[in-house]
C-alpha cells in the first residue's frame, strides 16, 4: 500500500497522472516481456522441467487442449481426422501436434505474474486471476481450431500464421483481461465508495 501511496504521489508531483494509463501500459509490457525473458533466457523452464510435477501439469494442460480442438475439428468443422499422441492427422498430410510447449502454461505464469504485481484489491483478484486462466485456455483451444483451418485450406501459410499471428494472439488476449481489470474492475470498489461518500454528503 505504501509503495501505491508514493506512486501516486509521485504522479501527482511531477504532474505525470495525466499519462498514467500509457505509465500502465509501460509497466505491463514490463512485466510481461520480463517474465518472458526469465521463462527462456532466465532457464526457468528448463529448471522446472526436471520436477515431474512440473512436466504432468504441462502434459495435462496440452491434452486438454487436444481433447476439445480435435472433437472441434472433426464434430463440429466436419473434417476427416485421426488422433495420436496429442496430435490431429490431417486428410490432406498435414498435422498439428500439441507438445508441452503448446499447453499455454507459460501464459499462464505470465498472467498469474502481471495480476500478483500490478496494484488492485486482492478480493478481486481472487476470482479475477482464475478467470483469466481459464480465459487463456479457451483461447488456446480456439487457436489449434484455427490452425486446423490453415492446415486443411492454407497449409503454405503455416509458420506465418502459426509464428507471427496466433502466438501474438496470446498477448493480445492478456492486455484484453488486463485492460478490462485497470478500466472496469480494479477501482470498482473504490468508485462505489466514492459514489456513496458524495450520496451522504447530499
Amino acid at each position: 500500500m505504501k509503495v501505491r501511496k508514493s506512486y501516486k504521489d509521485f504522479l501527482k508531483k511531477t504532474r505525470l497522472e495525466q499519462f498514467k494509463f500509457l505509465l500502465d501500459v509501460f509497466w505491463f509490457a514490463v512485466i510481461i516481456y520480463g517474465f518472458h525473458l526469465l521463462w527462456w533466457n532466465g532457464h526457468l523452464e528448463s529448471f522446472l522441467s526436471q520436477y515431474a510435477a512440473f512436466t504432468d501439469i504441462q502434459e495435462f494442460l496440452a491434452h486438454q487442449v487436444f481433447l476439445p480442438s480435435s472433437w472441434i475439428a472433426s464434430h463440429i468443422m466436419g473434417y476427416s481426422i485421426h488422433t495420436g499422441h496429442n496430435t490431429l492427422f490431417f486428410s490432406n498430410g498435414g498435422y498439428i501436434a500439441i507438445e508441452k510447449s503448446c499447453s499455454g502454461l507459460k501464459q499462464m505464469y505470465e498472467w498469474l505474474a502481471l495480476m500478483i504485481l500490478f496494484p488492485g484489491p486482492w478480493k478481486h483478484k481472487l476470482w479475477y486471476i482464475p478467470t483469466g486462466i481459464i480465459i487463456i485456455h479457451l483461447e488456446n483451444i480456439l487457436r489449434i481450431v484455427i490452425l486446423s483451418v490453415v492446415v486443411m485450406h492454407w497449409p503454405a501459410h503455416w509458420n506465418f500464421i502459426h509464428y507471427w499471428v496466433m502466438r501474438p494472439f496470446y498477448y493480445v488476449v492478456i492486455f484484453l483481461l488486463w485492460l478490462m481489470w485497470v478500466e472496469k474492475i480494479k477501482d470498482k470498489s473504490l468508485k462505489i465508495k466514492d459514489r456513496v461518500e458524495v450520496f451522504d454528503k447530499i
